[in-house]
């Protein structure tokens, strides 16, 4: 198991070389400049402000600074948010997106797992045709338009919840935003568990299990939900960037200060080191998922490690 922990954690590290290298040429190939306004800056100005940020030296320059500076962890400062640097918002804004897609996650998998269970029991029954027209309509739309449609209904028509904010993480505040960003993973892991379920089922060890007469109940729960349970694993990854990667539209509709707000205001004010720096920290993020989905499933299949 350590060997095969070992060579994922090996084969992480050129993928995030990559994605570094792709958000710093891809951020110096759009057009415009971080200090870039309606009323154009005195020469003189400009190329102060160029030296500061060592914008005025070539790029392969600045993608070695880029790179030993994240070789330290530093991120370097921020071209718009003055006296801050990028580490510093990242810690900021990160607690906020982290507790917002953990929660959602949370529900994602209570709802996802329960209804996939429930509509693989069931099969060809109403409950399992009702279950899944659902998590179509799920996956069919999208949380941007899922995002303004809660507002429309529940902050507007109904004036049940706020539309917006925080307020430091208040349930009535978070509701919608979680319920936005959880629906379609609930749809995908219903279907995926539904799916997976059944095959297990019809599996040799489940009618020699119910054969000895153990209760229908603990055939589920001890025999069938593990093995069921490994394309749901599989998908967590994909899951988790997923719900990251919409954090970043359902904060900005929902004015949550995560750090998804901070990636959209950097990118459209063309903070180079801000953007570069979330791009980064989510991909780390999504490759330590991606990894540690890697060893569960190790674990719950032993034969993957081989």
């Amino acid at each position: 198991m350590l060997a095969f922990a070992f060579k994922r954690f090996l084969g992480a590290w050129p993928t995030l070389l990559i994605l570094a290298t792709l958000a710093f040429v891809l951020v110096r190939a759009a057009p415009g400049g971080p200090f870039d306004v309606e009323k154009s800056l005195p020469p003189e100005i400009q190329a102060n402000l160029d030296r500061q940020y060592h914008l005025d030296e070539p790029l392969a320059k600045q993608y070695g600074r880029f790179l030993a500076g994240l070789a330290q962890g530093d991120l370097g400062p921020s071209f718009q948010y003055k006296d801050y640097t990028v580490n510093e918002l990242i810690a900021t804004g990160f607690p906020v997106s982290l507790r917002l897609g953990a929660l959602a996650m949370g529900v994602a998998l209570l709802l996802g797992l329960s209804l996939g269970v429930i509509a693989a029991l069931r099969q060809n029954t109403f409950t399992d045709y009702a279950v899944m027209a659902t998590a179509m309509t799920g996956i069919s739309i999208p949380n941007f338009v899922m995002a303004p449609l809660l507002i429309l209904l529940f902050a507007v028509a109904l004036n049940w919840l706020p539309a917006g904010g925080w307020e430091g993480g208040h349930w009535k505040h978070t509701l919608l935003p979680v319920i936005a960003l959880s629906l379609p993973q609930v749809a995908y892991i219903a279907r995926l568990t539904r799916g997976s379920m059944l095959e297990v089922l019809r599996s040799n060890f489940i009618r020699t299990a119910r054969a000895k007469g153990v209760p229908e109940r603990w055939v589920i729960l001890r025999h069938a939900l593990r093995p069921a349970l490994l394309p749901v694993v599989s998908y967590l990854g994909p899951a988790t960037a997923a719900i990251v990667t919409g954090s970043v539209v359902v904060e900005q509709i929902f004015g949550i200060p995560g750090l998804g707000r901070y990636f959209v205001q950097g990118a459209l004010n063309r903070d180079y080191t801000l953007v570069m720096g979330v791009v980064v920290f989510y991909g780390a993020l999504i490759v330590a998922f991606n990894l540690l989905v890697d060893l569960i499933y190790a674990w719950l299949d032993p034969r993957i490690r081989y």
